[in-house]
């Protein structure tokens, strides 16, 4: 079976989390880029961000390829911005959904804080799916090194074996 992870990463730890998958699923990796890119710190990364999050926007990415017939199994990575999935994710679930029609389908989510647990649904929604064949929650992965995350990505790519 054939993987893709398709990912948005601000500050880095999505990005890790998705390259520790690929690693042990032997996974394709799609870094999604919008074309307009996000503040990386102080207020306006959680103004800017979270408000967009919220308001569900949908905006432009930098020119990507992407052929889902070449794959089984789609992963998205995310982090949580106010409870919600990032707003790249979102326009990449609106252009790809009918061609994401019968994959399967896994997330994982990677905050500081919490909210994964609500932005799940939303995903799952916005896919028109009604459950993941698998779910991983990351505490800052890459910023918070911890043995815990490295047993938790295990599992998660055990469960898509």
């Amino acid at each position: 079976m054939s993987t893709a992870i398709v990912y948005y990463s601000l500050n880095g730890n999505t990005d890790y989390a998705a390259k520790e998958i690929a690693k042990e699923l032997s996974a394709d990796c799609l870094r999604l880029e919008p074309e307009k890119a996000y503040p990386t710190s102080g207020f306006a990364k959680f103004f800017r961000g979270g408000g967009s999050a919220v308001m569900g926007e949908k905006p432009a990415l930098k020119p990507y390829t992407f052929d889902a017939a070449a794959y089984d199994t789609v992963i998205f990575g995310f982090p949580v911005w106010a409870a919600r999935v990032t707003p790249p994710l979102r326009t990449f679930v609106e252009e790809q959904k009918t061609a994401l029609t019968g994959k399967r389908i896994a997330a994982f989510a990677c905050q500081s804080g919490n909210g994964a647990q609500k932005a799940f649904p939303k995903l799952l929604e916005a896919l028109g799916i009604p459950a993941f064949a698998a779910e991983l929650v990351l505490i800052d992965p890459k910023d918070k090194p911890a043995e815990e995350n490295a047993s938790k990505i295990h599992a998660f790519c055990e469960a898509l074996k």
